[in-house]
């Protein structure tokens, strides 16, 4: 896979200007205000796997409209006292799997919550969430342009309300310390992180691997990789609803939310990504206010740093929490 984006020198420059509504910041505090009306009725239900070392938790909470989403919840079984903690979001596709996949925070010392992704979970491992809205059960791609005519109906809309439920799910746990939260995921987990770090102001640090969600305008115009290639793929037959579909995207993107993350924050970038270009990570990079650090893999496509990315997460942690 060749290099087809900027090269560093300017991908470190570039920094396009923002296109959003003006009524983006009173959208979203109207969407969260209104799902804050219904209680987060967070129940932890232990599971056992036969782990000597971790507890695990299902959780189950109220996200958008109160409508339920699962979750996993994991602890170090030996602990004393609130724990930092860090949420996860998954990649597009995904779903939560089951609770012992997920061991390398509790195993670091760390509390770990997992919110499954409603209506997804069938590609490359299982959700347990309906989009209850559209009654449908997890299923197959695409996401991209459901409800996209209207920033009101829009997918992500949903989503993005469950990840900020999440965070709160975990603020008001015993076992967490809520001055040491970080919230990260690899692609759309990437996407989902910038979006809740930007709408929920506790977290201390944002982890976006190669996100995903970003700078849909350029994003769409310079790869056809699935999942942008769902959007191109409609404005294709749908010729007449570019102006709209651009609108409500900019409800959705994450240059328009890294403009409001005060969080320190480390990001990843592959820069020869054909499904996460590097110009649209570096978009959103970019736009950060806060103490910054990007992690970038010169070979790699849309796996990114893999474990080497892993291994400078645990690191950046390491040193702030010891």
């Amino acid at each position: 896979m060749p290099l087809f984006d900027m090269s560093l020198e300017d991908l470190q420059r570039y920094r396009p200007e923002r296109t959003e509504p003006a009524d983006f910041d009173s959208f979203w505090q109207q969407t969260l205000s209104e799902a804050r009306q219904h209680s987060l009725d967070a129940r932890f239900e232990p599971v056992d796997y036969g782990l000597t070392l971790v507890d695990v938790f299902d959780v189950t909470f109220s996200g958008f409209g109160g409508q339920r989403v699962k979750g996993w919840f994991l602890l170090p079984k030996q602990r004393s006292g609130p724990l930092p903690c860090v949420v996860e979001y998954i990649g597009y596709g995904g779903g939560r799997g089951v609770g012992f996949e997920h061991l390398l925070w509790p195993n670091m010392g760390y509390a770990y919550f997992m919110m499954d992704t409603r209506g997804q979970g069938s590609v490359w491992r299982r959700g347990d969430t309906p989009d209850v809205p559209n009654g449908a059960n997890p299923a197959y791609p695409g996401f991209m342009t459901q409800g996209i005519l209207d920033p009101y109906t829009y997918y992500y809309r949903r989503v993005f309300t469950d990840a900020v439920r999440a965070i709160e799910v975990i603020w008001g746990h015993e076992a967490v310390d809520s001055k040491r939260v970080a919230l990260t995921g690899e692609s759309q987990g990437g996407g989902i992180t910038i979006a809740a770090g930007a709408l929920h102001d506790g977290p201390q640090v944002v982890m976006p691997d190669v996100p995903f969600l970003c700078h849909y305008r350029r994003a769409i115009t310079i790869t056809d990789r699935a999942p942008y290639s769902e959007i191109a793929h409609y404005l294709k037959t749908h010729r007449n609803h570019m102006d709209t579909v651009y609108r409500t995207l900019s409800y959705f993107d994450g240059v328009n939310f890294a403009a409001r993350i005060s969080a320190q924050s480390l990001f990843s970038v592959a820069l020869m990504d054909m499904t996460c270009p590097p110009s649209t990570v570096f978009a959103a990079y970019n736009h950060l206010r806060g103490e910054k650090d990007i992690q970038v893999y010169d070979f790699n496509d849309h796996e990114g740093g893999g474990s080497y990315q892993k291994m400078a997460k645990m690191n950046y942690l390491r040193e702030l929490w010891g």
